[in-house]
């Protein structure tokens, strides 16, 4: 069974398209729609509309397009089902049970599977915490004074020897293939099974959802002492700290943040005011534990795309707290790159005394790094603090290298109160003047605008060829027939009964169109004419990403009459043209023709002729 076209609706209806991209993308208004960097190509000038009116999206640029369904599937990773499921969830709609045999379903069925293996796995290693077997780690936990709570709160636990997970598994009625579809356990070439982790500490990680994804082990070894062999310190260092569960199709590590699901479970919210960023499980853990519970990690110091729109959508502002150390300050400067692009208000945490949150908390106390949280510099006031390190302002190229770095960055200011204060600040600290500070801040925005508005103009246009198995189109042919959709769609109790009436599928000669214009004219039959749900009579990714295009392209039609009449119009002096040059064809070859045959032909050319004069 598959849901409704009702409850779809419904859930299309409640959750408005403009809302649910703007937690992911920064949009702008720009007449009728909505404007941004598309999320899935890299782009510098904003080709991605989002129209209110239709409910759809476009990206001018790379082609995708399509509803809310669509949007939410892609960008998430998930299939059409997990993306019905996340806006039902979105919205508070209840769901009734789906039993379905498609590929989507069969999909969701093993990511099921995956899920709740990995759930009786986190309650399994948790439990294994506390047995005797595993004192290295219980002496571990309270080396790091983690208390019972915590430890309840992030399900951290234990893994044992060789095949324990896997014969426990096994014993819950999970099947061998579900099992190692999971990727916990692997099969070696003997065909024994082998579970991943093997005596570690284990830190379950879930999805904002709640829902236990992946893990991470880390390894209680002792390092080796001093005077250890070469040998037993080359065989340590070969065994590395942490290892991660291997992706499958339940996780993917740059698509989430540890400690998310923790951190909104706290704050008894769905959105953060504030949240802070760290580098690893333990940072986050240990400052959840006293008391700075808006604190998620990146999976990886290198902080992704997809994280920073899963923070943009979660939190109202975003504070970055990387450690200090080289590869921290690296992973920092990207990371604010990311954040700032998708439009994130972006803060930089500047502690002193400790290389990283976790030890600044240990040292210090949760209440003197809350202050430092509190006070968080801006991503302006960071870039000045790092251009200064580099820069010396007493020399005058240096001095004009500083003032244009940060006219660049002042120009991306949008609050206009906050540029001002940036302004007279940077012209009171360094003794420049404010008109020479707006001057270079207007002569970068000019360039900008410039830039936008004569992109935005290239993008609102149709992709001029179409190629199918026979030919190409002509751009004057597609943009017609492009047209014909737009006006069936936009216009259905105005032109489906003429154009239906007047233009043939034969008569269309890109075979997309063709597939689109047939459906259109079934549907419309039927009585369906609501825009909203076009695009859901098709499964086909290509048909939905053109179609979200010319749903997206404003044709400039001021009387749609007109348009309608001008259209069948065109088609027939086509039809018109078409049989005017097989009669001149077959008129050059007379000695085929009878003399009654000739003069029928030449009295038809002449009705033909008089008809197209009347048509121009």
């Amino acid at each position: 069974m598959r849901y409704s076209d009702e409850l779809l609706e419904e859930i299309k209806n409640r959750n408005d398209i403009v809302d649910v991209i703007s937690g992911y993308v920064a949009l702008k208004r720009s007449g009728r729609s909505f404007f941004g960097l598309c999320p899935f190509h890299n782009e510098k000038s904003p080709s991605f509309a989002v129209s209110p009116d239709k409910q759809i999206f476009h990206c001018f640029g790379c082609g995708v397009g399509g509803n809310v369904f669509h949007f939410v599937s892609k960008i998430e990773g998930v299939g059409f089902r997990e993306s019905v499921e996340m806006l039902a969830n979105r919205a508070n709609i209840a769901l009734p049970v789906s039993q379905s045999s498609d590929e989507d379903d069969k999909l969701y069925y093993i990511r099921s599977k995956i899920y709740e293996i990995n759930e009786a796995t986190a309650m399994f290693y948790h439990k294994n915490l506390y047995n005797s077997s595993a004192k290295k780690a219980q002496e571990y936990v309270k080396k790091r004074k983690l208390d019972n709570n915590t430890l309840k709160t992030f399900f951290i636990g234990y893994s044992g020897n060789y095949n324990e997970l896997y014969k426990f598994l096994r014993s819950q009625g999970f099947k061998d293939e579900e099992i190692l579809e999971s990727k916990l356990v692997n099969k070696n070439e003997r065909g024994e099974f082998i579970d991943r982790f093997r005596r570690r500490l284990m830190f379950p990680i879930q999805d904002e959802r709640g829902r236990f994804i992946a893990f991470g082990g880390r390894i209680l070894i002792d390092p080796p002492k001093a005077d250890a062999s070469e040998e037993e310190k080359l065989e340590f260092k070969k065994k590395a700290k942490y290892i991660n569960s291997t992706e499958n199709i339940a996780y993917s590590k740059g698509r989430h943040l540890f400690g998310l699901y923790a951190a909104k479970k706290a704050a008894h919210t769905p959105t953060l005011k504030k949240v802070l960023i760290v580098e690893g499980y333990m940072d986050t853990i240990s400052l959840h534990q006293r008391g700075i519970t808006n604190v998620v990690a990146s999976l990886g110091t290198a902080l992704t795309e997809a994280q920073g729109r899963l923070l943009r959508k979660s939190s109202e502002q975003v504070i970055v707290g990387y450690d200090a150390d080289g590869a921290g300050q690296a992973a920092t400067l990207r990371g604010l790159e990311i954040l700032q692009n998708l439009g994130c208000d972006v803060r930089i945490l500047q502690i002193e005394g400790a290389k990283d949150p976790d030890e600044f908390i240990l040292k210090y106390g949760p209440e003197r790094l809350q202050k430092y949280i509190d006070n968080a510099i801006s991503l302006v006031e960071f870039k000045i603090k790092n251009l200064k390190k580099d820069l010396n302002l007493n020399n005058a190229n240096d001095k004009i290298k500083f003032l244009t770095e940060i006219a660049k960055e002042l120009a991306k200011v949008n609050n206009s109160i906050e540029k001002e204060v940036y302004i007279d600040k940077i012209s009171l600290d360094y003794k420049i003047s404010k008109e020479a500070i707006y001057a270079e801040i207007n002569k970068i925005t000019y360039k900008k605008d410039s830039n936008s508005k004569l992109q935005e103009k290239r993008n609102i246009t149709v992709k001029p060829m179409i190629t199918d198995s026979n030919n190409k189109i002509s751009e004057s042919v597609l943009k017609r027939e492009n047209l014909v959709i737009y006006l069936l769609i936009n216009y259905p109790e105005m032109s489906y009964k003429k154009i239906n009436s007047n233009i043939q599928i034969d008569d269309i000669k890109s075979e997309i169109n063709k597939e689109i214009i047939q459906k259109l004219y079934e549907e419309l039959k039927k009585g369906n004419s609501n825009i909203v749900n076009i695009l859901d009579i098709f499964e086909n990714e290509q048909i939905i990403n053109y179609l979200s295009g010319i749903m997206a392209t404003d044709f400039e039609i001021t009387e749609v009459t007109k348009c309608i009449d001008d259209v069948i119009a065109n088609y027939e002096k086509d039809k018109l043209i078409t049989k005017r040059n097989n009669i001149i064809k077959k008129l050059e070859d007379t000695d085929k023709l009878t003399q009654d045959e000739i003069v029928s032909l030449e009295k038809e050319l002449n009705e033909l002729i008089i008809k197209l004069a009347r048509m121009k």
